[in-house]
């Protein structure tokens, strides 16, 4: 009992460490880390539209609230400084006859207030600038300025990060695991690819990567090394009329990695096929890539997609996403080499050789035989 359980846990923990270390995840995301970078980090505020727009919503809306609180408090300090060096607040007990450079300014709460209302143009009308000061005039063009700067710039990031196509990507989704099996006569790797939604992509084009560890001949280790893996279907790879399911192959020839593997091999290989997806957004015309991968525990060897797509009665075309996923058994070579072996037998059987060499020789046969 012990034993099995020992078993059980180390083969969870081999397929544990064996997930992480995918470079892709199914949902697309990259698993990679970057260290010791030599530029400072100081160099992602060069760029920091890029940077707001990568981070996370939390992170994000820390930003957003901390800078509009910010450049409320400190214009509010200001304008309590203006009021102080003027002698506006009650403390100075200032004369009937003295104009204040903001009206109704009594205290930190209220210059806060006054900032506030004058970065975000409330304007209620109980506190307001007088023609007494020129710094409290300059202070209130700065600030209204300022505040018109973070405020199209801090609901442009969010704008911005709400509309990214990379959302548009989620509704986009690839089959749990690619199958092989025979396709038009050829061994070939399947991968079932649907859009969820009915606006199309534009301009689809789909390809795929093959990552493993080479080693070459002059015995240098390359970690992921990445192989290029031609997916196409009936029509082709590029314009897709991506409005229902679509069933993308890999041709499993001579020139493919996976010539070489076989159904008893395939689950001792140590690779890792990312599939990418690029297409134009129909709706707002910006391009999106969609990405997941496939480690050789998701490939299954003989087996094909179940039919996904029917027509009903009205005569209309019913796509059922339950059988998005699911496989069935065929009846498939073990290799590709094999396949090709008994193509090639077979082929010869159909037609005759001639030997160039072959002469026939007549022969006189004569009988030893008397009466």
């Amino acid at each position: 009992m012990f034993s099995y359980l020992r078993e059980r846990f180390t083969s969870h923990l081999r397929e544990r460490s064996r997930r992480r270390a995918r470079l892709v995840s199914k949902d697309g995301r990259c698993n990679i880390e970057f260290g010791n970078v030599e530029q400072s980090r100081f160099v992602f505020l060069i760029d920091i539209w890029t940077t707001i727009l990568d981070l996370r919503w939390r992170y994000k809306m820390t930003i957003f609230i901390s800078a509009f609180l910010g450049s409320w408090f400190l214009f509010g300090l200001l304008w309590y400084v203006v009021a102080y060096i003027h002698k506006d607040l009650p403390e100075f007990n200032p004369s009937i006859n003295h104009t204040p450079c903001v009206e109704n300014i009594n205290g930190l709460t209220s210059a806060f207030l006054f900032s506030l209302e004058t970065q975000v143009t409330i304007g209620y009308g109980f506190r307001c600038v007088t023609e007494q000061c020129a710094t409290a005039i300059f202070l209130l063009i700065f600030q209204s300025i300022l505040g018109v700067i973070i405020n199209s710039f801090m609901c442009g990031a969010i704008l911005a990060k709400i509309s990214r196509s990379k959302n548009r990507a989620k509704t986009i989704t690839f089959s749990k695991n690619a199958v092989i099996s025979k396709r038009g006569g050829k061994l070939c790797l399947l991968i079932r690819v649907a859009n969820l939604r009915k606006s199309l992509l534009i301009g689809s084009h789909i390809y795929g990567k093959l990552l493993k560890t080479t080693i070459t001949p002059e015995g240098e280790t390359i970690i992921l090394d990445q192989v290029n893996i031609e997916f196409v279907v009936d029509a082709g790879n590029e314009n897709l009329f991506f409005i229902s399911p679509l069933t993308i192959y890999h041709i499993i020839d001579k020139n493919s990695p996976f010539f070489h593997m076989a159904a008893e091999t395939l689950l001792q290989q140590d690779f890792e096929l990312v599939v990418f997806l690029d297409g134009t957004v129909e709706a707002t015309s910006a391009t999106c890539q969609v990405r997941t991968s496939y480690i050789p525990e998701e490939v299954l060897w003989g087996y094909r997609f179940a039919p996904i797509v029917s027509k009903t009665k009205e005569g209309k075309y019913r796509v059922d996403f339950q059988n998005f996923s699911k496989t069935v058994a065929v009846d498939t070579p073990h290799c590709a080499f094999c396949l090709y072996n008994e193509k090639e037998a077979k082929a010869k059987e159909k037609k005759g050789y001639d030997n160039p060499g072959f002469v026939l020789s007549e022969v006189n046969e004569t009988s030893d035989t008397k009466m």
